[in-house]
């Protein structure tokens, strides 16, 4: 069996300016969370349980339908763009301590 990381997409923004984009390590940390490397799937890309939940919220939605179901998806839309905002700030801040 090969490893899943051989399929992996180079991330575009980091090949081309050499920076991280919002979304940089997002698909190793998936492919963490399917070995069971949970500590590590969150290490990589914080934002991957939250974006799990969201996932499973929407596929259930479409299933079955009640009455906040639309603000719900709002808020967790607006808590997945939190998180995802304030993780790359740190790394971003982390990245410019090392390097200075």
């Amino acid at each position: 069996m090969k490893d899943l990381q051989e399929y992996m997409l180079p991330c575009l923004n980091k090949t081309l300016f050499g920076v991280d984009c919002t979304g940089c390590g997002a698909q190793r940390a998936a492919v963490f969370l399917f070995q069971g490397e949970f500590l590590k799937a969150f290490q990589m890309y914080p934002a991957i349980y939250s974006l799990v939940f969201l996932l499973l919220f929407l596929i259930f939605n479409l299933f079955v339908k009640f009455k906040y179901d639309y603000s719900i998806k709002i808020g967790l839309i607006i808590f997945n763009a939190v998180v995802i905002a304030v993780a790359y700030i740190l790394k971003m801040y982390h990245i410019f301590q090392l390097t200075n």
